[in-house]
């Protein structure tokens, strides 16, 4: 406990100064608290319309102020809703939110539920909120975070999901019945991101509840796509699951792709892992090679590099964020600066908008309210602690309230160019939009915590929790590594307990635990050897993945060294 306490101290007064950043001058302190404020009556508007008009629906429609069920009539809304309360301080409708869910929500319902939305929206908002239960001020079971009922809701709800992985690839099925599995007539393609974004979600119910399946699955299906790729190193846009045949090949970097990249770089940071990282620097030197034109990314064939689409979407903007935590800022910062171009062109950006002729593509004109340059510009600042960054904000708070803003919350554009309103307004507008913009105002909140700051926990109850270092899901829900760190670590000396007192016992042939797994011909990663790895090289090793300094801020680590280990902090 000593040790674990040194390392706090150390990560948190010795390495964060060397990382810290000038605030920008151009914003003062009272200019700041008085867009904190803006945006959080942004946030009460859009919610308070939702539990008037929309409860118990999913969504909120805004012109007709009523709702409606769109990804599995789960309360969505208020799943997405209810860590962005605690970040804007508000622990008493936190607490009154997560009982009510504990009371409310059935995930035994005959519904057809997207595999990808499911996870990144419920099971993250969900372990989110377990995750911060204790922060909320609310009672927390014996040994949390390794129990508490809403992480036992997150994981009924990931188990709704698994019999979608049951393909001969191992990569999952895009829709499953939440009642009776997958559907005999369901399509075998998904897209990209549709296999590759489970890794974060299910490695922290893997730590957390010590059920290896969901991590093992993940696993499965990023090393089944790892495969796929192309003799220049991309992956397309669209794959059948039963054959890892590339239905659609078109290779860029946004929709239909994106937050395969993204979990990447996070599963990386997050467990420590070396092979996700290697995974991604491959992709990144392909997507480097082939797509990149004048700091701009656009679409190509996966085999040949031609371009098929030179076109920037919005999805996209979330780039130059996640190159700011591999340590790449002026790349970045390039990046964004164009992505910015397009947003003072029209006030937002369109779904798709051509680079060549500069304006908005056909059909793909509305503004759904999407966060991701809103995302990118929060990594920049704390990264570099550039103004601009805080400028473009400041911009999507007046854009968003002057064009969206309507009597019952605020309503996705349907066209950028003359401001057409459509009667949606999308759950991660609370979950992602507003809170990435609470966030870049307000530097000094938890969520910036450089482990000066933290709480204990665990089943000992010496378990250094909440200091900082949280990784975001592609639905902006935090995560924090060290809760895994701290419960995988306690069932690892049970099963070294386990085995210790069967080796005593002189029973014969192999422990309990390796029985088990041989028997479910489950394996984890990081017990492969290098001639199975799908990434070393023959006769490397894996490093051991362990969390070095657990309260040490990832954009620390990364987005200023340039590095995720470091075997001797």
């Amino acid at each position: 406990m000593l040790k674990f306490l040194y390392t706090t101290i150390f990560c948190g007064v010795y390495l964060c100064p060397i990382i810290s950043h000038g605030k920008g001058k151009e914003f003062s302190q009272h200019e700041m608290a008085k867009y904190r404020e803006r945006i959080k009556s942004m946030f009460y508007h859009a919610y308070n319309n939702y539990l008037d008009n929309a409860y118990p629906y999913d969504e909120l429609r805004p012109l007709t102020c009523d709702g409606q069920d769109t990804w599995g009539s789960f309360s969505l809304t208020l799943i997405d809703a209810l860590d962005t309360l605690l970040i804007l301080g508000n622990h008493t409708e936190f607490q009154r939110v997560a009982s009510l869910l504990q009371d409310t929500i059935d995930f035994d319902i005959d519904v057809n539920a997207s595999v990808f939305e499911t996870n990144i929206r419920v099971v993250g908002g969900l372990l989110s909120a377990h995750l911060f239960s204790k922060r909320a001020g609310m009672d927390v079971e014996e040994g949390w975070p390794c129990s508490g009922p809403l992480l036992r809701m997150a994981e009924y709800a990931a188990r709704k999901l698994l019999p979608a992985f049951q393909t001969p690839t191992g990569m999952p099925y895009g829709t499953v019945n939440l009642l009776r599995g997958v559907n005999p007539t369901e399509t075998s393609v998904t897209c990209t991101a549709g296999v590759g974004t489970f890794i974060l979600e299910f490695s922290t119910l893997s730590r957390l509840t010590g059920d290896p399946v969901f991590e093992d699955v993940a696993r499965r299906a990023l090393r089944a796509l790892w495969r796929t790729r192309s003799d220049i190193g991309l992956v397309g846009n669209h794959i059948d699951v039963l054959n890892s045949k590339w239905v659609a090949q078109d290779a860029g970097i946004g929709a239909g792709v994106d937050s395969y990249f993204e979990y990447l770089v996070k599963g990386a940071i997050m467990l420590q892992d070396e092979e996700l990282m290697l995974m991604f620097k491959e992709y990144d030197k392909a997507i480097q090679n082939y797509t990149k034109f004048d700091d701009w990314y656009l679409w190509v064939q996966m085999h040949k590099g031609t371009v098929s689409m030179p076109v920037f979407q919005s999805l996209e903007a979330f780039w130059p964020g996640l190159q700011s935590l591999i340590g790449d800022i002026n790349s970045a910062t390039r990046t964004f600066h164009n992505y910015y171009t397009v947003w003072r062109q029209f006030g937002g950006l369109p779904e798709f908008y051509s680079i060549p002729q500069g304006y908005t593509v056909d059909k793909r004109e509305g503004y759904p309210l999407r966060p991701e340059l809103i995302e990118s510009a929060m990594y920049l600042y704390q990264a570099t602690g550039d103004p601009t960054f805080l400028q473009l904000g400041l911009d999507a708070v007046e854009s968003i309230e002057k064009i969206s803003k309507v009597n019952c919350g605020f309503a996705s554009v349907k066209d950028i160019r003359d401001h057409k309103l459509d009667n949606r307004m999308e759950s991660f507008f609370l979950a992602e939009t507003i809170k990435y913009l609470y966030l870049l105002f307000d530097p000094d909140n938890f969520m910036h915590n450089s482990g000066t700051e933290f709480d204990l926990g665990g089943p000992q109850g010496d378990c250094v929790l909440g200091a900082g270092g949280y990784v975001f899901n592609t639905e902006a829900h935090p995560l924090d590594p060290a809760a895994l760190h701290c419960c995988s670590h306690a069932q690892e000396e049970r099963r070294e307990l386990q085995d210790m007192l069967l080796s005593l016992s002189k029973q014969s042939g192999p422990t309990r635990d390796q029985s088990e797994k041989e028997a479910s011909g489950d394996r984890d990663l990081s017990s492969l050897g290098a001639a199975e790895s799908i990434v070393l090289k023959p006769g490397e090793r894996r490093k051991a993945p362990v969390l070095s300094c657990p309260v040490q801020p990832f954009r620390a680590r990364l987005s200023v060294l340039g590095q995720v280990f470091s075997d001797n902090t």
